[in-house]
């Protein structure tokens, strides 16, 4: 049996230890006192295969069944809605995306305060999906602790030294030893890496805000597709009754708890609001999280180039939950010594090898 120690807890670190403690003795450290409490905790999260870089793509596809299996896919829907002058770059979204023109009398039929007088356009596709991302989540954590690993919460990691070809972890006054560490400290990644003497890639958290709202005019919005401005101006969910609007910013942070900006939130709830007839008159609550991106803006899964025992699972992005099902597989079979699931292009393309 191996000793693993999986470093993060949000559904990176919880999806590999899941896929690794059936194999081996695996602890999972957090550094805060819940799971999932940065950018997994704070994600509105859905479902679409074509979202992405080609290689997040193939992680999304290589994903799809097992997050059906799972239970935790809901259909949803989207619409990309576009004003007048934005003809030009929302065909190019649109085609991005593989969505179909849908007339402006069907799009405001299901979404009635669409405002004719300013959008001009909408394209669609049904196979989109809400993502339960606690129930995701939790399904992974049960599976952890059903296999017999260590789940251990306010576990900040103060040093990482290696000594024959054994880790040892130090968080305030506790040892863990290991012969092998997964990194999946997301926006914290690189500093875990520097703290075990790897290379920094590079990675770089952006902040993300997100306000929630009364359902526009009353209306039930159960059955509203997620929305999305052009090049991703703003973006707009149903939540429980209630409606989650983004700006969509990507404002580079240090690692940090995140919170809203309200002048961010402000201008990207002004932008929402130029495409519907209802006004935003109060929150309900706001919030942020951190996406975190390589310079290459691809999940970095793999092996260290220069150290052995040193497996990233990290750079997620946006894109974290509805990759976790193949990224977890891929880690697993790194550490474990299995074959991959994913074709050799698609591996090779997840490797931290490529910044060596």
């Amino acid at each position: 049996m191996t000793d693993i120690v999986v470093i993060g807890g949000g559904i990176a670190g919880v999806s590999a230890a899941a896929r690794l403690a059936p194999e081996a003795r695996v602890t999972l450290l957090e550094a805060e006192t819940s799971l999932g409490f940065h950018a997994t905790g704070r994600s509105a999260a859905a479902f679409l295969a074509n979202y992405g870089n080609p290689v997040v793509r193939a992680l999304n596809h290589a994903s799809a069944d097992e997050l059906h299996a799972r239970g935790v896919l809901s259909p949803r829907g989207m619409y990309l809605v576009g004003k007048a002058g934005e003809e030009e770059r929302f065909a190019v979204n649109a085609a991005g995306f593989g969505l179909d023109e849908v007339s402006l009398s069907d799009a405001v039929a299901r979404v009635p305060i669409l405002n004719t007088d300013t959008v001009t356009r909408v394209a669609g596709r049904e196979d989109v999906f809400d993502l339960d991302t606690d129930l995701f989540l939790q399904g992974f954590v049960r599976e952890v602790r059903d296999a017999g690993a260590e789940i251990v919460t306010g576990a900040r990691i103060d040093s990482i030294t290696r000594d024959g070809g054994r880790w040892t972890l130090r968080a305030g006054d506790r040892d863990w030893q290991a012969d092998v560490i997964v990194n999946a400290a997301g926006a914290w990644a690189d500093e875990v890496a520097a703290l075990a003497g790897a290379r920094r890639i590079g990675l770089q958290p952006y902040r993300r805000s997100m306000a929630r709202i009364p359902a526009p005019g009353g209306h039930d919005v159960s059955r509203w597709p997620f929305m999305d401005g052009v090049d991703d101006a703003w973006y707009a969910k149903p939540d429980a009754g209630a409606l989650l609007v983004s700006p969509s910013e990507e404002d580079p942070v240090p690692p940090q708890d995140a919170w809203a900006d309200d002048m961010v939130l402000a201008e990207g709830l002004a932008r929402y609001e130029e495409a519907v007839t209802e006004p935003v008159t109060r929150m309900l609550a706001n919030w942020a999280g951190l996406r975190t991106f390589a310079p290459d803006r691809t999940l970095v899964i793999g092996p260290d180039a220069h150290v052995p025992g040193f497996i990233w699972c990290a750079g997620q992005g946006g894109y974290g939950f509805q990759t976790a099902v193949a990224a977890s597989r891929l880690v697993a079979a790194h550490v474990l010594g299995h074959a991959p699931d994913l074709d050799h292009a698609t591996v090779t393309a997840l490797s931290p090898r490529r910044f060596a």
